[in-house]
């Protein structure tokens, strides 16, 4: 949640800036970011669906595992999440 915090900080220190120098900022319009947002929820609804599909149960953590890194932050892998060890950072 701190990241989600400072990144909102900076934005908005940065959009004060914009103002006071009577800037127009590049960021996309709103309409445009709820379509981003829309893309990273329907990316996870394909791995919802099959599992459905495949009659499988959906659980808490599955969900929370599987769907949530990713909308909230997390890069793919690839992989499942879920069931990978992290890599080694002994470097």
């Amino acid at each position: 949640m701190k990241i989600y915090l400072l990144s909102l900080g900076a934005g908005l220190l940065v959009g004060a800036i914009y103002g006071l120098i009577n800037v127009r900022s590049p960021a996309p319009p709103v309409v445009a970011l709820v379509g981003l947002l829309g893309i990273l929820i329907g990316e996870q609804a394909v791995p919802l669906a099959k599992r459905l599909f495949e009659g499988e149960q959906i659980s808490v953590s599955w969900f929370s595992s599987r769907c949530l890194p990713h909308v909230f932050g997390e890069l793919p892998t690839g992989s499942d999440p879920a069931t990978d060890q992290p890599p080694n950072q002994s470097g």
